[in-house]
């Protein structure tokens, strides 16, 4: 699989994710702008992928700053930051990377702008090989969490496509895969924007994991029948104490797990972990267009006029979480002063 975000020929390189499941499309962008429409329209999505694209996006700015001055050009570099920061509010990763990036620029101050920009690259870069490695330490820590032969339930995606590669909870189904389990995927579709069937369903389909698409309303029945031996999620924000931003639908499969006795995880790199929110009313929820509930693929499927909320993600409390599974090891609750960033 090529890697869902990348450096390229001075270009920030992205898988279309728009385009999947239909047509696997590159594009490359050479202007920090794109990099930040890329994000807001979700051709890059994933909590991992999306702070890399957003790094790449500053440095990408960095790189075309036509100034000599230090204070001009860290000016400029915090308006890119600021421009890409206003994409996509709920995800802390998009603002960890930017702000990595401003934290390097920021100790070579008064150093020559040529020096400060091919140090801005050399850190995107590294960004992008630390991002796959993480997930890869996430897959192998959660793995031996998965019996020999299990029915795992997914929710949106948290695959190569959420990441640079590998994925998360993905990454963690793809590490018991290589360790010679028996594994079956339920993916749930994930309304409104079907990320479960679109893009979960495929990478699976890809890698030749048996995977079977449900409709998000299927989960308790299947849970009730004990077809599902343990759910694995990501994360888009992860307060100090677990309590943990994911996209809508989580936490109604975290109760119906609870009550059903299914271990919940949770597989993040901990660069989601946000120490500054005490829990997880204090995680901004994004609230996405209407259209994204009433069309799919530009087809409307409800009346003209009706009322529409659409939030993007719901909170799930540490309480329900079965586990945190980061690239530094598995966490059990209480999480409150385990969780390290």
């Amino acid at each position: 699989m090529i890697r869902t975000v990348d450096w390229a020929n001075g270009k920030v390189r992205l898988i279309d994710q728009t385009k999947l499941p239909g047509k696997l499309e590159v594009i490359e962008l050479s202007d920090y702008r794109e990099v930040a429409d890329a994000i807001a329209r979700m051709k890059v999505r994933g909590a991992p992928a999306i702070g890399v694209a957003a790094a790449l996006g500053v440095v990408l700015g960095a790189l075309q700053i036509e100034s000599e001055d230090w204070l001009e050009f860290y000016g400029r570099l915090e308006q890119i930051a600021e421009h890409i920061r206003r994409t996509r509010p709920t995800a802390v990763n998009l603002f960890w990377g930017i702000d990595r990036v401003l934290r390097l620029s920021q100790t070579f101050e008064g150093s020559p702008i040529s020096e400060i920009k091919e140090t801005l690259l050399a850190e995107g870069i590294a960004m992008i090989e630390e991002d796959e490695e993480i997930n890869r330490r996430i897959g192998r820590n959660g793995a031996d969490l998965i019996p020999d032969e299990a029915d795992v339930l997914t929710h949106c995606n948290a695959g190569s496509l959420a990441t640079v590669g590998y994925g998360t909870a993905l990454g963690v189904i793809r590490a018991a895969v290589e360790q010679g389990k028996k594994i079956h995927v339920y993916a749930d579709e994930t309304r409104p924007r079907l990320q479960g069937m679109k893009l979960t369903a495929w990478e699976l389909t890809q890698d030749g994991i048996p995977v079977t698409i449900i409709a998000d309303s299927m989960s308790g029945m299947l849970m009730s029948h004990g077809k599902i031996d343990c759910v694995i999620v990501g994360a888009d924000r992860i307060a100090a104490n677990g309590d943990t931003a994911n996209k809508i639908g989580t936490y109604s499969l975290a109760v119906l797990a609870k009550v059903h006795a299914v271990p919940f995880y949770v597989a993040a790199p901990c660069s989601t972990v946000d120490l500054s929110l005490e829990d997880g009313s204090l995680i901004p929820i994004e609230e996405r267009s209407r259209e994204e509930m009433t069309h799919i693929d530009g087809m409307r499927i409800a009346p003209k006029g009706v009322e529409v909320i659409n939030p993007a993600f719901d909170v799930t409390p540490a309480t329900i979480i079965t586990a945190i599974i980061t690239e530094t090891g598995v966490v059990y609750p209480p999480f409150e002063g385990k969780l390290r960033v």
